[in-house]
């Protein structure tokens, strides 16, 4: 994946052993070990408020406050220029791995919503594992899986903006076609899955 600088590049989209501060040595650019697994101390998860989550991270990293925020690579359409951008894989959360010291710590950032106690600490260790082993092999992962064939959805930004139509087909990860009606005619478009929010 190519890199995307975030927060005054302290944040990369290369993987997610980026999103936090450690020693690194020659030999991990060939198989690096699992950061999850490297981190010792309590598990939190930081639900952030919105769109804050690499804002969080930057923070934990100039404290030196260990924590995984799981990035994927998207592609974005920026005035009719497609860039890749770099996405949080869980919109809304940092999974923190440290003291009650750098809790508190990130609860200064003033960028939190809450902070949740994980019970099973040995279970979410496990999940982050094998989320940053599935990230790491570089198969792609579907950022939308609520958006099937049938969904009704609603599109949130761009021209477009307010128009409600029903996912036909999607092709690829980047793709949604969506068909929409007009004063009694059917059209079908193509879209951003990025732009659609699903309608219960």
């Amino acid at each position: 994946m190519s890199i995307v600088n975030t927060d005054k590049d302290l944040l990369t989209c290369a993987g997610p052993r980026q999103a936090i501060t450690e020693d690194r040595t020659a030999s991990d650019s060939v198989e690096p070990a699992s950061l999850v697994e490297s981190l010792t101390g309590r598990w939190w998860v930081l639900h952030t408020r919105s769109r804050n989550e690499k804002a969080v991270a930057g923070y934990l990293v100039r404290w030196n406050v260990p924590h995984y925020l799981p990035l994927v690579q998207q592609r974005r359409k920026f005035g009719g220029t497609i860039k890749h951008v770099c996405i949080p894989l869980f919109p809304g959360y940092v999974f923190l791995c440290g003291s009650q010291e750098d809790r508190f710590r990130a609860l200064q950032t003033n960028r939190l919503a809450n902070v949740l106690d994980v019970p099973n600490q040995a279970q979410l260790k496990q999940e982050l594992r094998q989320i940053e082993r599935v990230l790491n092999s570089g198969v792609q992962v579907d950022l939308y899986p609520r958006l099937r064939k049938g969904t009704r959805c609603r599109v949130t930004s761009g021209s477009l903006i307010g128009l409600v139509g029903v996912v036909l087909r999607r092709r690829g990860p980047w793709r949604v076609y969506i068909g929409v009606e007009f004063v009694g005619q059917s059209a079908e478009l193509e879209i951003d899955p990025a732009m659609l929010e699903v309608l219960d």
